[in-house]
């Protein structure tokens, strides 16, 4: 699932690591370490130069620029598991990356961290942080347990989301946020973002609610509500 997050662009500034023996494949070029995956080595005129990707970033040296580090979930590193030493910087695990909430039970929360700095990122309702794709993810995907959920949450009134909601619409469309009528008022509706957490809506005055056509209307076009407006109360 695609799911809108803030993504900071993270200015390249690869460490020095020291010169080692190295065999350059070419005479100029990037080239990954075969065991550390924020390691590569630059090659000038077949000189050797140790170097990592910032905290967080690894090198893939299918990037055609010279900045050739980028964050792990965009990465196949294959057998190189090995990385640098952690740099942590308050909720940010790594310098750089996207992290889960400390408390783990909290899943809808993740930090974006771009040198040390996080940004704190919300999923939208119903949605968990996935940490293996660093975006929200439906929680049957996400693989995160122990979470608090908004699925069971009682309004006031006492309406809760039906756990067996419609999916598609009359029209075969998919449902993302269900609603429902107010069994007592016409001009107000329940809406269940992603289907799992609601919220009471309220239509302009004039209008009524129609569970037909899922959205506010006439009340001349809902049966039962012909006669309802937003300066009467229906005994």
């Amino acid at each position: 699932m695609n799911q809108f997050f803030l993504l900071l662009t993270i200015p390249f500034l690869g460490a020095y690591a020291g010169d080692i023996h190295f065999e350059c494949p070419r005479e100029n070029g990037q080239f990954e370490d075969p065991y550390q995956c924020d390691k590569y080595y630059e090659c000038s005129d077949n000189h050797a130069s140790e170097l990592l990707c910032p905290d967080g970033l690894v090198f893939d040296p299918k990037i055609k620029s010279d900045n050739k580090c980028d964050q792990p979930f965009n990465v196949d590193c294959g057998d190189r598991k090995e990385l640098q030493t952690p740099k942590p910087s308050g909720v940010c695990v790594r310098q750089n990356g996207h992290f889960p909430h400390p408390d783990s039970s909290v899943c809808n929360i993740f930090y974006n961290c771009v040198n040390g700095h996080e940004l704190e990122v919300t999923c939208a309702a119903g949605l968990h942080f996935n940490p293996k794709t660093a975006s929200c993810d439906w929680p049957e995907t996400s693989g995160r347990v122990g979470c608090r959920s908004e699925a069971n949450k009682q309004l006031d009134d006492g309406f809760q989301c039906p756990t067996d909601f419609r999916q598609i619409d009359g029209n075969g469309q998919m449902i993302t946020h269900h609603t429902y009528p107010h069994p007592d008022d016409c001009t107000k509706f329940y809406i269940c973002l992603n289907g799992v957490e609601p919220r009471q809506g309220a239509c302009h005055a004039g209008l009524v609610y129609n569970e037909e056509i899922q959205r506010c209307d006439e009340p001349e076009n809902v049966p039962g509500c012909e006669d309802w407006s937003n300066s009467t109360t229906k005994s």
